[in-house]
């Protein structure tokens, strides 16, 4: 198996696998609707995409549900904490018979059921300085579904160590946010964000979650299919309660801790 690179219509540069694949007739019945947008050999892009979703909460509802539905090859989803009950009004992957279990196991079965195409794994796990580059090491790309910006910057390092697109969403109250990170090209995470807030228990309306969680997987599948501009140097902001799109430019900081030597 060996990589190319191609270039999407915003001119963004693409790693595709050179792999051979094949679309069954039930897959091309399952996606029609959207080999109509980009092609069948946009939906074998999707196909050979392995996909690290990291965080089983809000946010990782919502892009695993529908970047399964797609048909992205092989998502990964990673979260080692347990549902509770005060998970349900946002993590909508998660009811309530699953409280008490793992996070990403109660992702995996819901999923699979969703799209038997698509290949599930789930992995338990905390993640750490010293297991994050081996939980993504397989992985083309790397959604950040957390809820805190710690593992966020851990994130964000290995992503740029291993050049891999890295799909930011942060979400508060009724306010949200996203941004995509191409390493060596555009503004880091660090470089946006170069210290972390206070950690705390922020509130949350499950539609922020739908919404930037939405957006999150959008980027993902434009990014795999070549399609359209994406988030890149610029950081989307959600406001809920105003019902506004506002869109900032984020640019690469030369002396950014993080990236600055890439």
């Amino acid at each position: 198996m060996t990589s190319r690179t191609g270039l999407d219509q915003g001119g963004v540069a693409i790693k595709l696998v050179d792999e051979d694949v094949s679309l069954s007739e039930s897959e091309l019945r399952r996606y029609e609707r959207q080999i109509r947008l980009f092609g069948e050999e946009g939906q074998k892009s999707l196909k050979k995409t392995k996909v690290t979703i990291a965080g089983a909460g809000g946010l990782g509802s919502v892009s695993a549900a529908y970047l399964t539905v797609a048909g992205v090859g092989r998502i990964r989803v990673v979260d080692n904490d347990v549902v509770e009950l005060s998970n349900l009004n946002r993590q909508i992957l998660h009811w309530e018979k699953d409280i008490g279990r793992r996070k990403a196991e109660s992702f995996e079965g819901k999923l699979s059921q969703m799209n038997p195409e698509v290949e599930v794994a789930v992995l338990n796990e905390k993640i750490v300085e010293d297991n994050v580059a081996e939980i993504v090491c397989d992985s083309d790309l790397i959604v950040d579904a957390m809820d805190n910006f710690q593992t966020r910057y851990l994130l964000n390092r290995v992503a740029l160590e291993k050049n891999m697109l890295f799909f930011h969403g942060g979400v508060y109250g009724f306010e949200g946010q996203v941004t995509t990170i191409i390493p060596g090209e555009t503004a880091c995470l660090r470089c946006i964000f170069p210290e972390a807030p206070a950690p705390e228990t922020f509130p949350v309306i499950g539609a922020t979650c739908g919404v930037i969680g939405g957006i999150q997987a959008t980027e993902v599948v434009k990014y795999i299919v070549g399609v359209g501009e994406l988030l890149t140097n610029r950081l989307l902001v959600w406001d809920g309660l105003d019902a506004r799109i506002e869109e900032f430019a984020v640019e690469r900081n030369p002396a950014c801790v993080e990236c600055g030597d890439f």
